[in-house]
């Protein structure tokens, strides 16, 4: 816990006979991108709701830039910034208006919330569009202003609840570049995504949760390495499909999965060469049509730890075009 920016100890939650965590444990450095991933319900929302003092935890401790967020819940304030799923902007006042707004309800004074406003408008290239409505902005803009918003007191910790979620692939790659950039700064980030590739691209350190307690933690290079490789096979036809079957059983030592004339296999304590692969598979006889070997990814790592995949959660992709 010394050197922990965000710590939490036995962390639980329960809503009526509920319980949403059970017994979550977290210990995250400062200066840099924690993420935090799970299926749909796993906890990670009510996760963010306790550490930023939005909901209280039934039990357990949990510490917030060395402020008790049951004990010491306005001294967490003070620490952190939040920005959530949904944009909680005005549509009828301005972009430097609803920042302004926000620096006032973040106590800076008025000429404090104008100062920090225009510091940070220019800052992340809305300068431009700061007289204009925010009910005018695009997606990817409204979110860049409510990150913005987020960060008019300097948080030391900022969570970030899914912030690119129906964004479109330019947008999001400029909230990315920003949250690197508040890094770089010194700011601690805590954030959740159903876009793995976006935490495989953020994140230092990662934790998995599942039935409101953590199953995984490491870096992303770690993670995948726990599941290994993929090695994929198309065969010519169905009748190949057994003998290719027992080849690669016996190159990698695991079950192979066949999908059709697609066959899949895990090699984890054993990576066979592509060569040897397709010297092995030529010598029984079987007929391929392709064959390769892949890096896992964090998809890969998902479903291994949970048995699901984020992709029946994830929102459809937007064809924004940004302002």
């Amino acid at each position: 816990m010394e050197k922990s920016i965000v710590y939490a100890k036995d962390l639980r939650k329960q809503y009526g006979g509920v319980e949403a965590l059970t017994g979550l444990d977290l210990a995250i450095q400062p200066n840099l991108v924690y993420g935090l991933l799970g299926p749909n319900g796993a906890g990670k929302s009510t996760t963010l709701r306790i550490l930023s003092t939005l909901t209280r935890p039934s039990s357990g401790q949990a510490i917030v830039g060395g402020f008790d967020v049951a004990r010491e819940p306005g001294e967490v304030r003070k620490v952190i910034g939040l920005a959530g799923q949904d944009a909680t902007l005005d549509d009828k006042l301005t972009g430097r208006e609803n920042l302004r707004i926000f620096g006032r309800l973040s106590r800076l004074g008025a000429r404090g919330a104008r100062s920090r406003a225009e510091e940070l408008l220019e800052r992340f290239s809305l300068a431009h569009a700061g007289n204009r409505l925010a009910g005018t902005y695009s997606g990817g803009m409204r979110r860049r202003l409510d990150l913005i918003a987020s960060l008019l007191r300097a948080p030391a910790v900022l969570f970030l609840d899914e912030p690119t979620t129906g964004l479109d692939v330019r947008s999001r790659m400029e909230i990315w570049d920003t949250i690197r950039e508040l890094v770089a700064d010194g700011t601690t980030v805590l954030l959740t995504s159903q876009y793995l590739e976006e935490v495989d691209q953020l994140a230092s350190a990662v934790g998995v949760i599942d039935h409101g307690h953590l199953i995984a933690e490491g870096s992303p290079a770690q993670l995948k390495s726990q599941i290994g490789s993929h090695i994929d096979v198309v065969v010519e036809s169905s009748d190949h499909l057994p003998i290719a079957m027992t080849v690669l059983e016996r190159l990698t030592g695991q079950r192979p999965e066949a999908d059709g004339s697609h066959i899949v296999v895990a090699a984890v304590d054993v990576v066979p060469t592509l060569p040897q692969i397709v010297r092995e598979l030529d010598a029984s006889g079987a007929a391929i049509r392709d064959v390769g070997i892949r890096e896992s990814s964090l998809d890969d790592v998902f479903l291994s730890l949970t048995g699901k995949t984020v992709d029946s959660a994830k929102p459809a992709e937007t064809q924004e075009v940004v302002a």
